[in-house]
């Protein structure tokens, strides 16, 4: 790689830094880079506390609108329809007009619509208000994650994807905390208002911010009369890519599928089965989420320092012993610590999915294969809440979370479809 193929967007080149691989790789962080995994990072925190507010809101919503308890629930599955469908256009046109540029057009719209979500009157403008939020939530994952891992150097790539992924549950946390005493001094409005604030972040980031230097470089390619690829069929170019691609929609599948089962039905397994107050719940809950948080960094390091494969073999193992484990607690003291074990391998993981699809996919097609692939994934996760609700009411929740256990025997067995390529060059690595 030549001085003048380095970090442009990053402002600095190969000769301007010592630190450098053996093949000339930059081994340390711009600050661009330092910047653009930070942006990233508040616009999927911000998904995180969207997704989340609605489930603290929507008893409080259905009192004061009138609505029953059908249209209540289909409020959250609305808000994941309209999640799954941003995800499908949102990458493409990344790919097509800019990282940044989309970016921030998916934060101001899901921004701007879960501000008006507080002026809903009925029904109606809420389900509308909530699918379009949706969408812009749809579209942050695989923007943030493509940015970030073309911002960072290879050998960190790991742990840029893994600080975007503890954003979301940094969201989940301030969602957690804010809930109550919101909606105590203003009502459940007040929780949607506070979704506009990510607005002024986007536009920070426009004017800040530059597309990253692999972006740049392939759109140099296109307005030079290199044809412009379609995005979705290099998801399947070949074979080989297609069975990656089959490989990383199961790997996101099985992800969504245990977090949304977890957290979904632990409260009520925690208060129902093991007679814990709500409020030790929401507790032993927080610590869990703690959990998460800790495995998605510990993920990140890892992965960077002995490959993709072997972290994600090492924390899919870890996840099926510890959900097992945990269904057959009964002490209040091992439920807490085995929560926050249970949070540190089932959801850790978060922290690869941005690096490993972003080097298997070209420029051409890397945030589009991010957004439609894990967005396949967080759609098949939509049916975890009723999947367990099923299997708990037929053989109870502890049979429910030893089922979520199997299902990461699945998860090791996908990795053997997905190339390891740690450390590579994002465009060198891809046919």
């Amino acid at each position: 790689m030549s001085n003048d193929d380095a970090g442009v967007a990053g402002g600095r080149t190969v000769g301007d830094n010592p630190d450098t691989t053996a093949d000339g790789e930059p081994t340390e962080v711009t600050p661009y880079g330092r910047k653009a995994v930070f942006g990233a990072t508040i616009g999927y925190a911000m998904d995180g506390y969207d997704l989340q507010i609605l489930g603290f809101a929507l008893p409080a919503i259905t009192m004061s609108l009138g609505l029953s308890d059908t249209e209540g629930g289909l409020l959250a599955t609305i808000t994941l329809i309209g999640t799954v469908t941003g995800a499908m256009f949102f990458g493409a046109l990344a790919d097509r007009f800019g990282r940044v540029r989309i970016l921030t057009y998916s934060i101001l719209l899901f921004a701007i619509f879960t501000g008006l979500t507080a002026l809903s009157q009925g029904f109606t403008e809420l389900a509308i208000f909530r699918f379009i939020a949706g969408m812009g939530i749809g579209g942050e994952f695989g923007i943030g994650m493509a940015l970030a891992a073309e911002a960072f150097p290879a050998i960190k790539r790991a742990r840029a994807t893994s600080w975007v992924g503890v954003g979301f549950q940094l969201g989940v946390l301030l969602a957690a905390f804010l809930s109550a005493p919101v909606i105590s001094l203003w009502g459940w409005q007040g929780l949607f208002i506070i979704g506009i604030f990510p607005a002024v972040v986007a536009i920070v980031l426009r004017l800040r911010l530059a597309e990253p230097d692999a972006f740049v470089k392939q759109r140099a390619k296109v307005e030079a009369g290199e044809k412009q690829k379609n995005p979705y069929r290099l998801l399947v170019a070949d074979a080989k890519t297609t069975r990656t691609s089959i490989g990383i929609v199961i790997i996101c599948s099985i992800q969504n599928f245990g977090y949304y089962g977890i957290l979904t039905w632990l409260p009520t397994y925690l208060s129902g089965q093991l007679g814990l107050s709500m409020t030790n719940s929401g507790l032993w809950t927080a610590v869990t989420v703690l959990g998460m948080i800790a495995g998605i960094m510990i993920f990140g390091h890892l992965a960077d320092r002995i490959g993709r494969r072997y972290a994600f073999w090492i924390f899919q193992a870890g996840a099926f012993v510890s959900l097992f484990v945990y269904s057959q607690l009964t002490s209040p003291l091992a439920v807490l610590i085995g929560g926050a074990v249970m949070g540190v391998f089932a959801n850790g993981m978060l922290g690869g999915y941005g690096a490993v699809i972003a080097e298997n996919y070209p420029t051409a097609a890397r945030a589009t294969a991010q957004n439609v692939l894990f967005g396949i994934g967080r759609g098949v996760g939509g049916f975890a809440p009723l999947v367990v609700a099923l299997v708990a009411g037929w053989q109870g929740f502890a049979a429910a979370l030893g089922f979520l256990a199997l299902i990461y025997i699945v998860d090791m067995l996908a990795m053997l479809l997905i190339p390891d390529r740690r450390g590579q060059q994002l465009d060198h690595a891809v046919a």
